[in-house]
């Protein structure tokens, strides 16, 4: 009997699988958000409807740019940024001092700083500037023996009353700044400087401090940019600053307020100036608490203008 060799499907050699199709593309579909469109066509038309108010107002805005760079202008710009760092060094010295005061184991110096922050920090800055313009109803003569001796009206000028009424005030508001960063540090750095044989002085200066500029540096900032403008409340006090000169030139131009804009102008340029060395100094105090640190403007910028040459789906 012959055998019948059969061929079919069996014999074929098998055939690779198909693949499985993969997943269609996800169109992602941006979020429409009309809010914000609405918001932004609102703030426009606000912002367009003050300058046009503005501009059809009485004002003579040809005599801004004719006194911005005066004489009297930039005399009175370099007083402010005078009275503005020496009010600081009396305020961040002053306070720091308070501050280590309040901390203290000792109730006598504990409450002494505790009622020089209730006094300042309770009264205005105009009152008190006021108080020390005419504490000669007090204290007729000053009379430091073989050093010193005049009368008051002759001592208290207003330089030194501008000094003593921002830069003191000042000091009880940086008290409570510095006691914020001095409690944030862990009490074990404190433990472990004394278990080294370091004494509380150097502990304050080595350990303690430089772990609290983090916290205490972007509130001082702040601080300054206030005190740069609180320096305008001395022309109450006949000191010549900035915004004395500008009411100076007002009255005798006949533009008085002309002169409160350009001196609004000022102010923000210099405020714009403080607020950029604020970001880096505070950057600089935050390289130890984290580990990469956000681009600054610049790098913001020379990554926005290099990724404009680079070709789509590659690198440059």
């Amino acid at each position: 009997m012959t055998d019948i060799k059969k061929t079919g499907p069996a014999d074929e050699p098998p055939k690779p699988p198909t693949p499985a199709a993969g997943p269609e593309a996800i169109k992602a579909i941006p979020v429409r958000h009309y809010g914000r469109y609405a918001s932004a066509v609102i703030a426009i038309a606000a912002f367009a409807a003050v300058v046009y108010a503005f501009s059809q107002g009485q004002i003579n805005w040809d005599a801004i740019p004719d006194y911005f760079f005066d004489d009297r202008i930039l005399k009175g710009v370099g007083q402010t940024l005078l009275l503005t760092a020496l009010s600081m060094v009396i305020g961040v010295v002053g306070g720091i001092l308070l501050a280590v005061m309040r901390l203290s184991k000792n109730p006598v110096t504990s409450s002494i700083s505790w009622f020089y922050i209730w006094f300042f920090r309770g009264t205005p800055v105009l009152v008190q500037l006021f108080v020390w313009f005419n504490l000669g109803l007090v204290f007729e003569y000053i009379n430091l023996g073989p050093i010193y001796k005049d009368e008051w009206s002759s001592f208290m000028t207003p330089l030194l009353t501008a000094l003593l009424g921002l830069g003191l005030n000042e000091a009880a508001y940086m008290a409570e700044i510095c006691r914020a960063g001095l409690l944030s540090v862990d009490e074990g750095q404190t433990e472990a400087s004394q278990a080294l044989g370091m004494s509380h002085s150097k502990t304050l200066r080595r350990i303690v401090v430089p772990q609290a500029m983090r916290v205490i540096v972007p509130p001082t900032g702040n601080e300054v940019i206030n005190m740069l403008k609180t320096t305008s409340l001395v022309a109450a006090v006949q000191f010549n600053e900035l915004f004395r000169y500008a009411q100076d030139i007002g009255q005798a131009s006949g533009a008085p307020v002309e002169m409160y804009f350009l001196a609004a102008a000022w102010y923000l340029v210099m405020t714009s100036v403080l607020s950029v060395g604020q970001y880096y100094l505070e950057r600089y105090y935050a390289r130890g608490s984290s580990r990469t640190l956000p681009p600054t403007p610049m790098q913001k910028i020379r990554a926005n203008v290099l990724s404009l040459g680079r070709p789509k789906g590659g690198m440059a």
